[in-house]
């Protein structure tokens, strides 16, 4: 919480109007010649900031006047980019034709780095690079970019005009690489769609384009994102990062922001000290002129101002919605504002009579005089302002209610410390919106977890089913066995029913640790995180794994590294993402999968990151039909879902719980395999099936100890 430090600052009492006036006739005329002084000084110094700033806003002005210049020149390079490809399908009669053209654009615009004619389906039906360097996709496949480039070319499909694509990075050979935006034209032909025209435009080089003009000689410029990641700079000098300025620049279906940052830095002193003191000077000395001839009526207006002060720091004070109050040494209330009156429910007046404080709670007054008699004990105003410490009051009505107190010693006009001035902070709303987020947040994980168990409901009376009629098989046997008369009982009646008492008792023992696992599973909860091997992750959830791989025949195989990495997590949450992964992996299988194909793979291996480090990596791997690829689109939506008793909530928060650790989410459908062949047993009766689904995340590893040497 904030400490409202402008209301805790050592406070000077109020001193009557007369006492303020006779102070102010004692005052010696040497402390007038002081103020005249430091009225110069203050003056000079405004006049260097000032000019200061001017030069500042000079120079910002026309950073700004840069940046609009820049977007002007960008909407222009692009209008022309869209003639030209407009102009390119017109002329477009024959392939060789097209081919012609878009090489002639190419040449001349050279921030166009690629141009592709797509059909109707946006397959690339010819592409010609641009001359200038190398081909734009020769070291990273073209398929593997096409994302944004499809969105755009859908929505061009949609409005029926030219759409720009979100920027991509392009990595190409020697680890560089550039930025690039796509723009995508729909070609029509007596009113239908016939297929697209694909443009990648090289945003550095277009940044160049723009600098050959005058808007780059003494700024940087360059296209920025939104949070300030810098995608593509140009100009010959650095930008000092002090006059900077932005521009949107919207194009159809996509905004680029291009960022001016000028090379100049601050204006220096020197050059503007000189005028700065002679002006300071010149209205120093004529201001010191009009104080000696208003001092004689300064004195005469003292009280009014002082009236005037008075006046408005009682409306401020008034005004507050933190509550005031002001006690002498000896702990009496001798002030409190209309917001402590109405946090309390008692009135000023009421609060100043009291012998003790009214908003005491009657069972802690005893422990509060303690606390108040040693916070306003000899030597209190010595110690250094307290941060403020939390406490419980009472309104009028008996409610009791939390506040927060900070406190600062209240000295008068002398310095002579006579009190303590206190803010007081109704922490009631606070309290109830913590507790209800806190309530919330408690219900939402109890329902999370419980509604896996919920789902796990049917299994388990799948796998009690068989204990409990092995059981009950037993006990009939038996009572059968124990009803026949005694002449007629066999020999070996006695170890028939000792064979069947331990098959009941090995049966009950089976029923009981399914059910043990279950309810271990569902009441442990540690909401810190804790450091443990990634193989006891898997072993937790391995009896209910089993229990619904068991219910279809299917095998679970456990693949982990060696030796067993550790991570720091949140044991449960990781837990249930480990369990919806592998219930729909089993689920996945149960339909279309032949039994003796149906394996659930856990795998835990190693992992290096992209930028360094390394990371655990749990996979998931079924051995189901894949993901369709309009399934795959929206698989972590939320409310997506394709059971028809499901939420489409599991998904998503597993992917939540996995990147509040720091991780990722992903999955990949895995290449197709050999499936088994035929009844004849010929391997040509084999057939290619569906490979399965791999679902794997990432964890922090967590780094060794080192050991001492």
């Amino acid at each position: 919480m904030t400490r409202p430090r402008a209301l805790l600052r050592p406070t000077t009492a109020p001193l009557p109007p007369a006492s303020r006036l006779a102070r102010l006739a004692r005052i010696p005329r040497v402390w007038l010649w002081v103020a005249l002084v430091a009225l110069l000084v203050v003056a000079q110094t405004l006049l260097v900031v000032l000019t200061l700033r001017y030069e500042e806003a000079r120079a910002q002005e026309r950073t700004e006047d840069v940046a609009v210049s820049a977007m002007g020149e960008i909407r222009r390079h692009t209008q022309l980019l869209l003639q030209g490809l407009q102009g390119l399908l017109q002329r477009a009669d024959a392939p060789q034709a097209w081919a012609r053209n878009a090489e002639a654009l190419l040449r001349g615009q050279r921030e166009i780095a690629r141009i592709e004619r797509r059909d109707a389906s946006l397959r690339i039906v010819e592409a010609v690079d641009s001359p200038f360097r190398e081909p734009l996709f020769a070291h990273w496949p073209r398929a593997e970019m096409d994302q944004e480039t499809e969105n755009a070319c859908s929505a061009a499909r949609r409005l029926v005009s030219p759409v720009f694509s979100r920027s991509q990075f392009v990595p190409m050979a020697g680890g560089l690489g550039a930025e690039v935006v796509d723009v995508c034209v729909p070609m029509q032909e007596a009113g239908r769609l016939v297929g697209f025209t694909v443009a990648s435009l090289l945003l550095p080089q277009l940044l160049d384009e723009i600098r050959g003009t005058e808007l780059g000689r003494r700024h940087e410029l360059s296209f920025v994102e939104g949070d300030g990641t810098r995608l593509a700079r140009s100009g010959v000098v650095r930008g000092a990062g002090v006059f900077v300025a932005e521009r949107l620049v919207d194009l159809p279906g996509a905004a680029l922001q291009v960022r001016a940052d000028a090379a100049e830095r601050r204006p220096s002193l020197i050059p503007n000290l000189a005028i700065a003191l002679v002006l300071g000077l010149s209205i120093g000395l004529f201001g010191l002129v009009l104080l000696l001839l208003r001092d004689g009526r300064r004195r005469a207006r003292a009280e009014g101002l002082l009236a005037e002060a008075l006046a408005f720091r009682k409306a401020m004070e008034d005004s507050l919605l933190t509550g005031l109050r002001a006690r002498d040494r000896e702990g009496r209330i001798v002030y409190a504002n209309p917001a402590f009156c109405a946090m309390v429910g008692h009135s000023s007046d009421d609060l100043q009579r009291a012998e003790q404080p009214l908003y005491w709670p009657p069972e802690q007054a005893g422990e509060y005089r303690r606390r108040q008699a040693e916070r306003l004990g000899p030597g209190a105003d010595k110690e250094p302002p307290q941060e403020g410490y939390e406490t419980v009051f009472m309104r009028k009505s008996g409610e009791r209610f939390p506040v927060m107190i900070y406190e600062a010693p209240l000295v008068d006009g002398t310095g002579k410390h006579t009190g303590w001035m206190s803010a007081v902070l109704d922490l009631s709303a606070q309290r109830r919106a913590e507790d209800l987020s806190r309530q919330q947040q408690e219900r939402l994980q109890a329902t999370a977890r419980l509604a896996s168990v919920g789902e796990m409901a049917s299994l388990l009376s799948h796998e009690l089913n068989q204990p409990l009629s092995a059981i009950a098989s037993y006990a009939t046997g038996s009572l059968n066995l124990m009803a026949e008369p005694a002449e007629r009982a066999d020999p070996e009646l006695l170890p028939m029913l000792r064979h069947a008492l331990e098959r009941i008792a090995e049966q009950a023992d089976r029923a009981g640790r399914v059910i043990k696992s279950v309810h271990d599973f569902v009441r442990r909860r540690h909401q810190a995180h804790e450091v443990l091997a990634a193989d006891l992750l898997i072993e937790s959830v391995m009896p209910l794994v089993r229990l619904q791989a068991r219910k279809i025949g299917a095998r679970v195989e456990l693949d982990v590294v060696q030796p067993v990495p550790r991570i720091k997590v949140d044991r449960t949450m990781v837990e249930q993402v480990l369990l919806n992964l592998a219930r729909n992996g089993i689920q996945a299988m149960e339909a279309d999968t032949p039994l003796a194909e149906r394996v659930l793979t856990l795998r835990v291996r190693l992992v290096a990151g992209a930028q360094g480090g390394q990371w655990v990596r749990f996979s998931v791997i079924d051995a189901g039909p894949g993901i369709p690829a309009d399934v795959a689109q929206r698989l972590f939506t939320p409310f997506f879902t394709t059971k028809a008793e499901g939420m489409g909530l599991g998904l998503s928060l597993c992917r939540t719980v996995i990147e509040q650790h720091g991780g990722a989410m992903d999955f990949e459908n895995l290449p197709p395999r050999l499936g088994a062949a035929g009844t004849s047993g010929r391997a040509d009766g084999a057939a290619a099936r569906p490979g399965g689904t791999e679902f794997r995340f990432t964890l922090p590893l967590l780094a060794p100890r080192a050991t001492p040497g």
